[in-house]
């Protein structure tokens, strides 16, 4: 019993009462309880990562797993975290039921300090709910639902990737600029899970606060390969533009059926991950977008790693794996400062809302009533295919969002505008 107490206290970090045992061991290095204790002082650190490895967000999933190897690497090569090892125990969440599954077994039967990881906002939320009942910290690194943030927050989730409504704001204020929203006429079509139907509330908002005129939406099951019944009803509704308010492998197929039916309208986008542009392939993708970030980012952080992935990985590092990395560095930071693993002490230590560098031009922190993130968005354009130097080279990045001089905070729903409650 001596022995599986000292190993709790080690994971939540040191404790009066752990020191007190572990002197009392040295004391007894002659007795069979030594052994244990020594054990449980040089076991890895094990954390619990979940993430789509299959389906229309896979290709998302390994992009993320790749940055997660690399920072554990970087993180083991330079001493670990409190003296331990890290190991990540990362699995395929595959749908919200498995994902809560394995959430549960992570944390009652693999001994993980707590969870992280996950795109998919339906399986996020069904993990968050496993880690609110354990009261074990789940940071939900890429899922970008607002109502994560919002009316489904919990004390012990906190959420990293750009939201729902950023995202539109970031796309908004470039089309704004560019004349394409005021008496415009926009068709919508939409991946028909949480995640989707969020972003089209978002969307909408925008639209009526800038008087555009929202004339028909498509909801599209995530499972669906074959756009042409969208892509008809798009032509038949004549917009001004299309919008896709969709997810994953979904935007990939969809816009190289529209580059082959040929409709005249231009495209736009509330949702995009640079894996799925980059498997549009050059020709395919037009219009105006949102990214959270790019590997052309001009911050010497920022190169850095990307020079690191590349010589890694043989290609340049999709936004998923940059956040991946960034958000394990954050978590790394967090329990070294702490000198703990225990989610009370880490969440104390997030609310109290210190400064992250995440390899941008402005530190990120998180918010303490919502737990967000707090960061930089862009929006960017895809460059003609005769300008790409190569297949990566599919983007040019806008100024960041907000613009220096403006606070961060100011593209983000506002607290009388959020339902959360902690």
């Amino acid at each position: 019993m001596a022995a599986k107490t000292n190993a709790r206290e080690l994971r939540s970090g040191p404790t009066r009462r752990g020191a007190m045992l572990g002197g009392a061991a040295v004391m007894a290095a002659g007795t069979l309880g030594f052994p244990a204790i020594l054990r449980a002082r040089t076991e890895a650190l094990r954390l619990g990562h979940l993430t789509p490895r299959t389906g229309f967000l896979g290709a998302l999933g390994e992009y993320a797993v790749l940055g997660l190897r690399m920072a554990e690497e970087e993180i083991n090569a330079a001493g670990g975290v409190l003296g331990r090892r890290l190991e990540i125990l990362s699995e395929d969440s595959i749908n919200p039921d498995t994902a809560a599954t394995k959430a549960t077994r992570m944390l009652e039967r693999d001994d993980v300090a707590f969870l992280w990881g996950e795109i998919s906002s339906a399986s996020a939320l069904a993990i968050a709910q496993v880690a609110a009942r354990a009261k074990r910290l789940f940071v939900a690194v890429g899922p970008r639902s607002d109502v994560l943030r919002g009316k489904n927050c919990n004390r012990y989730m906190f959420c990293t990737d750009i939201p729902n409504t950023v995202m539109v704001n970031a796309v908004g204020r470039a089309l704004l600029r560019q004349g394409m929203v005021k008496g415009k006429k926009y068709f919508t079509v939409t991946s028909d899970y949480v995640f989707g139907h969020d972003l089209l509330r978002a969307a909408k908002a925008f639209f009526a606060a800038h008087g555009a005129l929202h004339i028909g939406d498509e909801l599209v099951a995530t499972d669906v390969t074959d756009f042409s019944p969208y892509l008809l009803k798009a032509r038949q509704a004549r917009p001004d533009i299309v919008c896709l308010n969709l997810a994953g492998n979904q935007v990939t197929n969809f816009v190289k059926q529209y580059a082959e039916f040929g409709l005249p309208f231009p495209t736009v986008g509330f949702n995009l991950n640079t894996a799925d542009a980059w498997a549009a392939g050059p020709g395919n993708l037009s219009g105006t977008w949102p990214t959270v970030w790019y590997h052309t980012l001009a911050t010497p952080g920022s190169q850095a790693f990307v020079a690191a992935f590349t010589k890694k990985y043989g290609k340049p590092p999709e936004n998923h794996a940059w956040i991946t990395y960034v958000v394990l560095k954050i978590l790394v930071r967090a329990m070294e400062e702490t000198k703990s693993t225990d989610s009370e002490k880490l969440i104390e230590y997030f609310e109290k809302g210190p400064r992250f560098d995440i390899l941008k031009k402005r530190e990120a922190y998180f918010r303490s009533w919502d737990h967000q993130l707090i960061q930089e968005a862009y929006p960017f354009s895809v460059k003609p295919a005769d300008k790409m130097k190569d297949k990566w080279d599919l983007m040019e990045l806008g100024p960041a969002v907000p613009a220096e001089d403006e606070p961060l905070e100011i593209i983000y729903p506002s607290r009388e505008q959020n339902t959360c409650v902690l």
